[in-house]
């Protein structure tokens, strides 16, 4: 009879069958394929549940209630929603005729608690003095990319990274749904609108990262660049919105780069590539590699410097690395995160701004 009352609770209140899940702080991502196959990913690794939906229309129904909620709208004439639920997790449904075999509903987790840098060292996803060398760089105004595949782990890590922005700044945040979590109290949070029932009103990133510009921001945060924004926000980056800090997807740090230069290019401007690069040199300092493993572990990959144009070509080096050197019997991804022995150029804006880094920095190794 318990049973029977949660279950009732959770249908009017909740989510349905799908309660449970997002009460388990362990579950990253929820996939529902249809109303008969749930899996969910844990620490990287997904596994199929034993939740049910009574059948399509029951699923349906929570699709609506959840999007709905949010002031969206799921239906024939648009059959793709993203959302998000009250907690910040992000959602993702398709439903047919779009997909085949009846609605699919994703679910990307946010946990109540954020991830913390203690959490990020405690993971080895990142070492001490990579991380020292990030606070120094946000501290000091440098403008960072952070780049990586799907769940790679991109959003973590820009929120630990805008904890080291100064409570002094007024930051202005960009995304395509929100779901970034800064602990500032002088944050303003923008988020883009689809378009409505007429197929008008929909607002993009590029205008509100234009619009931004005429508030006063300090910091410009844009959860992700996935388009012609990426024009507008390297040009702010170079017009004295410094210290500005954004994710793309992309496979390595010199990807991310030809990436960013096509997307600029998508703002339908006849500009040529040597230029568009010449701001990309100047716009960012950093770019940080994040990938995650088979073995669901996350990494830092790569800490790269821009250092600046060599002809037509953006000179990139690495500062830190991680290199992947096989898997230990019971799985796990075994490497080495390892210095290159190089100093980057920006260690003397650090010094500027009066942040010490230590030459031990740029020799550190450390084996996992």
């Amino acid at each position: 009879r318990e049973r029977l009352a949660l279950e009732v609770l959770d249908e009017v209140f909740g989510l349905g069958p799908l309660e449970p899940l997002l009460q388990d702080p362990s579950i990253n991502d929820i996939l529902v394929n249809g109303h008969k196959l749930v899996y969910v990913e844990r620490a990287g690794i997904l596994e199929e549940t034993n939740i049910r939906f009574k059948d399509d229309a029951h699923l349906m129904h929570i699709i609506e209630k959840v999007v709905s909620a949010v002031g969206r709208r799921v239906d024939e004439s648009s059959p793709m929603v993203d959302a998000r639920l009250e907690d910040g997790s992000r959602i993702n449904a398709i439903i047919p005729p779009l997909a085949v075999d009846g609605p699919h509903l994703s679910i990307r987790r946010f946990g109540h608690i954020p991830i913390a840098e203690q959490d990020l060292l405690a993971n080895q996803t990142i070492t001490p003095p990579i991380l020292e060398l990030l606070k120094g760089a946000v501290r000091a105004r440098l403008n960072i990319v952070i780049s990586g595949g799907t769940g790679a782990g991109k959003t973590t890590l820009l929120n630990v990274l805008s904890g080291f922005i100064s409570e002094r700044e007024r930051i202005v945040t960009i995304e395509d749904s929100a779901e970034l979590q800064l602990k500032q109290r002088h944050v303003v949070r923008l988020e883009c609108r689809p378009a409505n029932i007429e197929g008008s009103g929909a607002v993009k990133q590029r205008q509100l990262l234009i619009n931004s510009l005429r508030m006063r921001p300090d910091r410009i945060v844009v959860g992700e660049v996935r388009g012609e924004e990426a024009l507008d926000m390297l040009q702010a980056m170079n017009t004295g919105h410094d210290g500005s800090l954004t994710t793309i997807h992309a496979n390595s740090p010199r990807d991310a780069v030809a990436r960013m230069e096509t997307m600029a290019m998508m703002a339908n401007l006849n500009l040529p590539e040597k230029a568009v690069r010449r701001q990309i040199a100047s716009a960012i300092t950093i770019v940080i590699q994040v990938s995650r493993f088979n073995d669901g572990t996350r990494r830092v990959t790569h800490l790269t410097e821009i250092t600046g144009m060599e002809e037509d070509v953006v000179s990139m080096q690495d500062i830190f690395v991680f290199e992947r050197q096989g898997i230990s019997p019971d799985g796990r991804v075994l490497g080495t995160f390892t210095a290159t022995g190089i100093r980057p150029k920006f260690a003397d804006k650090l010094k500027a701004s009066g942040i010490t880094v230590p030459a031990s920095f740029f020799e550190h190794s450390l084996s996992i």
